[in-house]
């Protein structure tokens, strides 16, 4: 088995979640499938609540912002004239989040409206988030020797805890130490990786980032960093100067930490 030995320096472990913790195609074939098959009967379900109303302020705001883009769906707001306006509006925004799922957007907007829905699938019994069965094990050791564990996704923080909260492991929501999304800036920014560290209170070295995606590998580099990729089934391919220049692994259990010998 390959061994990466963790730098002795590395207090913190930062997770990306798709394709790191999570098989991508749980996420693409159960998670998001979910969203498109759901949204209209969720929206006339929850339309009177202030939350599902608070989410469709906010597409709506996105879609204004988004008004100069090839294939932009405006949200109208209401005119007042009942049940045809309402079924036209609801229309509106499935046919919006539609539009920013096939480009795959990673707006607040969508991801907040996408949080809120899983949480109730979730609440109901309706699915359970699966973790690749290195994970968990590798998490506890990791705590027990000392080191905080975080996670930092595209995915809504709020997400997030859902998917740990709700796991075919149960509820393994007391393993992380804290959550990120892309409120604290995109995951290709080498910022956000300055950010994450100034909050959790430790500088840029002393953070070991675990990612399949090498756009989020480089940027968190630039920022100082520790980065090893993950290949997961599934995964996108490397290239062989990617599969050169980063530290691979395949599983978490081939992180070795010096702190625990």
């Amino acid at each position: 088995m390959v061994v990466l030995s963790v730098p002795a320096e590395v207090t913190v472990i930062l997770l990306d979640i798709e394709g790191t913790t999570t098989p991508i195609a749980f996420v693409k074939d159960i998670l998001f499938p979910y969203i498109r098959e759901n949204v209209k009967e969720y929206l006339q379900t929850h339309w009177e609540e202030e939350e599902c109303q608070q989410d469709v302020n906010l597409l709506r705001k996105q879609a204004e912002e988004d008004a100069h883009l090839d294939g932009a769906v405006p949200i109208p707001a209401s005119s007042g004239n009942g049940g045809d306006d309402l079924q036209q509006m609801i229309q509106a925004v499935v046919d919006n989040v539609c539009w920013q799922m096939s480009l795959d957007r990673k707006t607040t907007a969508l991801k907040q409206l996408q949080g809120h829905m899983w949480r109730a699938a979730f609440a109901a019994g309706r699915m359970k988030a699966e973790f690749f069965e290195d994970v968990v094990p590798a998490v506890r050791k990791w705590r027990e020797a000392g080191m905080k564990v975080y996670i930092y996704s595209s995915g809504s923080v709020e997400a997030q805890k859902l998917l740990f909260g709700h796991s075919t492991e149960g509820d393994i929501l007391e393993l992380v130490d804290g959550h990120f999304d892309t409120k604290i800036g995109h995951k290709v920014e080498s910022e956000s990786y300055r950010k994450i560290a100034s909050s959790i209170g430790c500088s840029t070295n002393n953070i070991l980032f675990l990612t399949d995606v090498t756009l989020e590998a480089s940027a968190a580099e630039e920022a100082d960093v520790h980065v090893a990729v993950v290949v997961r089934p599934g995964n996108a391919g490397l290239t062989d100067d990617e599969k050169t220049y980063y530290s691979l692994i395949t599983s978490f259990s081939e992180l070795y930490l010096p702190s625990s010998a």
